[in-house]
Order: structure tokens, then sequence, then C-alpha cells
């Protein structure tokens, strides 16, 4: 992510989604292990097997069996970043419950139990990922958004620090390491480098993206509206996202408005987290039902 001037051409939406995520959520919230009928500022979506996760302000949510939001595990963490690795385990960011002992950023963290124990895997007290996603050879990506920096590590113990821009969110292509997508105030801006260098954002101005599969990157904009995602100009046989331009088509538009998070698990299941739900689309985005209820504002991250 680039860092560019301020984003007075961009959507207010939109500015007004970025100037929130560079600082962290400060409210209290209810504590136990239900939610009752609604979450509240979700951050991130996951789905492992079958099962949704969803990382808001107050930790980790899953649907019990009457579709109802229950905590994972006793964490009311703020989880501000938040995915699910390819073998299942559980990487997030963000800061510490209210009350908790320790620093105010947790780092990297992770869970191998479907969230239900953490552990500090590294950088504690140091950063606080606003977007984090893996690449196939494991690499971990972190978009540090109170420095404006793209970090980088192969395990999430060692870090390099790799480019300084303002951006939302990140996504790293399934099938080439090396290509990351963030979302700008000028467009979607793309690193074929591991992230050391961006080209100048193109396309819609977008909130989220996410690259679930080679055949699956959707992004999602500032009003709801979904977009999906291809190569242009690839060869046969060339790694998708090498030595290409994304092309967005408009899809449709998600309900509940202003987004909150997007999570694409292949080319037909989407996921999006909006100001009145967690819709879940089965037909590549085409029609959405909702999954869960929500209740908060459209400031996402």
């Amino acid at each position: 992510m680039k860092k560019y001037s301020p984003w007075a051409a961009a959507p207010a939406a939109l500015v007004l989604t970025l100037s929130l995520a560079l600082t962290a959520c400060s409210q209290d919230q209810p504590t136990g292990g239900s939610t009752g009928g609604a979450l509240s500022h979700i951050h991130g979506l996951g789905v492992r097997g079958d099962t949704l996760y969803v990382a808001t302000h107050d930790g980790v949510h899953t649907p019990d069996a009457t579709g109802r939001p229950t905590r994972v595990g006793d964490r009311r963490d703020d989880f501000m970043g938040f995915t699910i690795t390819a073998s299942g385990a559980f990487l997030a960011s963000g800061h510490p419950a209210p009350g908790a002992d320790g620093p105010a950023d947790l780092g990297l963290v992770e869970s191998t139990d479907s969230g239900r124990t953490w552990r500090e895997k590294s950088l504690g007290g140091e950063v606080d990922f606003h977007s984090l996603d893996t690449a196939p050879d494991s690499t971990v990506y972190g978009y540090d958004s109170a420095n404006a920096r793209l970090r980088v590590s192969p395990d999430g113990v060692t870090w390099e620090d790799r480019a300084t821009l303002r951006a939302l969110d990140i996504a790293v292509s399934p099938s080439s390491p090396g290509t990351v997508l963030a979302t700008t105030e000028t467009g979607v801006s793309r690193s074929t480098d591991g992230g050391r260098t961006f080209a100048p954002g193109t396309g819609p101005v977008l909130s989220y993206v996410s690259w679930g599969a080679p055949d699956a990157l959707f992004g999602v904009d500032p009003s709801g509206v979904l977009f999906r995602g291809t190569d242009t100009g690839t060869r046969p046989g060339t790694a998708s996202g090498t030595g290409a331009v994304v092309a967005w088509a408009r899809v449709s538009a998600v309900p509940g408005g202003a987004p909150q998070a997007l999570t694409a698990v292949d080319a037909r299941r989407v996921l999006v987290a909006t100001q009145d739900g967690v819709y879940e689309s089965r037909d590549g985005g085409r029609t959405f039902e909702r999954r869960l209820a929500v209740t908060s504002g459209s400031e996402g991250h």
C-alpha cells in the first residue's frame, strides 16, 4: 500500500472508513459467551470447513445451531486483522480486551484450535495489523496501519518492512506468492515483487479485496457493490496475477449497505459483512443470504 496525499478524490465513505481504520475501536462490549441476536464492529470473516468465523471488537464468534452468534473461547480481544491459513490456523492482530494485562498492541497472535485459545507469535506490543493475508508458500503479509507500511514474514516470526502506502486492505494471489493487491484512494494498487513496490491504483475504488482462489478475486466498494476481478493479458500457462492488469466487472449490490469485511472462499462462495448482516453467496455473488445479524455503523476497520 502506497502512501498518498489525502483522499480528496475518493468517495467520502471510503475516506471515513480509512481514517477510522488507522485507530483502534474503543467502545466496551458486554461479556458472555452468547452475544444475543446480533454482532457489531466486524473486522474479518473466515471459513474453516463449513463453519463461519467472525472477528469483531469483542473476540471471534460463530453461529450456533440456531444461527445466533456465540463467542469462540473466552478472549474478548479487539481483532482488527484476521485470516485463516490454508493449514487451518487462525492469525489475528489488534488490541487486548479492556482491562486485560499486557501491551496495547497484540502483534501477531495465532490459534491452532479454531480460536478457542491464542498465543503470541511475534511483534507483541509493536504492531497492530489491520489486514492480514497469507501466500501459497505460507508467507504472511500484514498491513501495519499505524505506520502505513506492508510487513512480510516467511514464518510469522521474523519480519521485513516493505512498501509504505496508505491503504485499507490487502489480498495475496493464491497462485503467485509475490503478487499483492492493496485498496487505495485511486483504485486497486498492485505489486508483483512481494510488496516491495506498488503500481499506481487503477480501476474502481474498493474498500476490501479477497483472493480466495486463482479464479476467485472479489472486491467490494464503499457502497456495498461487489466486483469480480480477472487478469487481462496473461499468456496461457502463466501464473495468475503475473504481468497482467486486473479488470473489474460489477456483479451485484450486497444487501445492508457499507461493507465491513469481505472473504472469498472460492469462485462461488463469497461472504460479506455489511451494516446489517453477514451475508453469504453460493453463486459467485449474484445473490446473497443473511447468515448473521449485525448492529453496527459503517466504519469496518
